[in-house]
This record gives C-alpha cells, structure tokens and sequence, in this order.
C-alpha cells in the first residue's frame, strides 16, 4: 500500500447471498483528499462505506485503511481503527435525549479518560468549527436540518480521526445549510489533515470541493476523475447523471412489453 493512500481497495466484490453488489472494485482515497463516491440509488456506495469500516466482509478481494487489511483485523484491532474513522450519517443521527454538547461530548467520555474540565474544552472547540458554540445547549428536536447535520459533523471530529465518512450530507438541505455543509468537508479536511469519502447526488456542490470522482454503477466504478475531467466526460452515463437528463444509459420508463401491446391494440387489428 503506498503511504500517501489511507484507504486502498483492491479487485473487491461483495453479495448479500447469490445478489451481487459489487465487482472488481478499485479506489484509492489519499490522505488529506476529498473523495467522492457518486451514482444511481442501489449502486453500492454506501456498501462500499460499510466495507471501509468494516461492518461488512468482502467476498474477494480486499479493503486495506491505514495498511491494515479491514476484515483481517480481530474485533479488539478493528474497534481500535474504527476510534480513527468518523461517521455522518444521512440526517445526523443524533442522540435524541442528550444536548447538543453531551452529543459532541459522548464519544470522549466512553473513549477516553480525559476529565471533564479537558472534554468541555474541546467540545466547544469543535461546536466552534462548525459555528454552533453557542447552541451547545440546545436540544436537537431544537436544530434545523442544517444545524443538526453540523452538530453531527462536529461529533464525527470529536476524536480527531483519521477519516470520516459521509453518507449523503447533503439531503435534505436548503442552498444555505448545504453550502455551509460542503464547505465545513472542504475546510476541516485541509485543516486537520485528514481523509474524507462522501457518498454524495448532490453533482454541483460536490464537483466545486472534492479532489476525485469515482461513478458507481451497477456495482463497478463505470467512471473516475478530477472534477474537471468529469464535467468533460462525453461517457454517456457520466453525461446524463452529471447533466440530469431525464433519458439515456438509466432509461425513464422500467422495461416493459410494447406499450400497445399491454392496451390490447394490437388485437383489435
């Protein structure tokens, strides 16, 4: 594994079952890089996300993170690596019964031993980054959307981690909140010098902060590249998923017997 990359993926493929997922995968993530994983609902993506971190096994290939091979590791070596990973989840995730700061707080109380004093120090250091210091009170039935999401942002940081995940940060959001959202992944991963992988829809915003493309279609990287060269794909799946075309390689209509057919016309002939 080259030491500039934190996560290597090799030949992977998963199933559930005899239903193939993914096959043949290959990506690289650098450190201190946006990654963006993109591609049609059902793809793989976050599949990919849980190989990563290894709540699933790969049936061939491998998922290497930090040059350790993910579903090699015994269950006390893997929880030490996933202590390095962070996680945003679709809408936050939140714990519904805990402030604000006890949210940001919790994952330093059950993994360290740091006292209190130190823990409150540094949860109003990372609701700082995220500019919800002076929500650290509040409820999360209290937040928007967006404020939710960045409270989440800040608890994935809490253990400064090597890496952090984000399935679909962006659903749900209003422009503000989304390029608050966008820019706070650029911001933090150049900051603090650490790897981001972003399952992601959202084309526009995630094409002005990621460094690197990888296209997920029916369970193989269909497409890769800078943001550059993907705005000047002329791959037509690449094209229409970029562009939002209605019709192309993802048809609009479900396949289906002639249309006339199903109304009986031709019978009538």
């Amino acid at each position: 594994m080259s030491t500039d990359n934190l996560v290597e993926i090799r030949n992977l493929s998963f199933a559930y079952g005899k239903r193939p997922i993914l096959q043949g995968v290959n990506l690289t993530a650098p450190r201190g890089k946006v990654i963006a994983l993109m591609g049609g609902s059902g793809s793989g993506k976050t599949t990919l996300l849980r190989l990563i971190g290894g709540q699933l096994r790969p049936t061939g290939g491998e998922v290497r993170v930090a040059g350790q091979v993910v579903h090699r590791l015994s269950h006390q070596a893997l929880f030490q690596l996933r202590r390095k990973m962070g996680m945003l989840f679709q809408f936050g995730a939140l714990f519904t019964d805990l402030s604000v700061f006890d949210n940001v707080a919790f994952q330093m109380r059950e993994h360290t031993d740091l006292p209190e004093a130190v823990i409150r120090d540094l949860v109003l250091m990372k609701l700082h980054a995220v500019g919800l210091r002076g929500a650290s009170q509040l409820m999360p039935a209290e937040l928007s959307g967006g404020m939710a999401r960045r409270v989440a942002l800040a608890r994935a940081v809490a253990l400064d981690p090597m890496l952090i995940m984000y399935d679909e940060p962006f659903t749900g959001l209003d422009p503000i909140s989304l390029g608050q959202i966008g820019n706070l992944i650029r911001r933090l991963t150049d900051t603090l010098g650490l790897t981001s992988i972003v399952v992601t829809h959202d084309v526009q915003k995630s094409l002005e902060i990621v460094d690197y493309v990888y296209f997920v279609s029916g369970g193989v990287i269909e497409a890769e590249g800078t943001p550059a060269e993907i705005r000047a794909s002329g791959l037509p799946f690449v094209h229409q998923f970029v562009h939002g075309e209605e019709d192309g390689p993802v048809p609009f209509h479900y396949p289906a017997p002639d249309y006339a057919q199903d109304l009986g016309l031709g019978a009538r002939k």
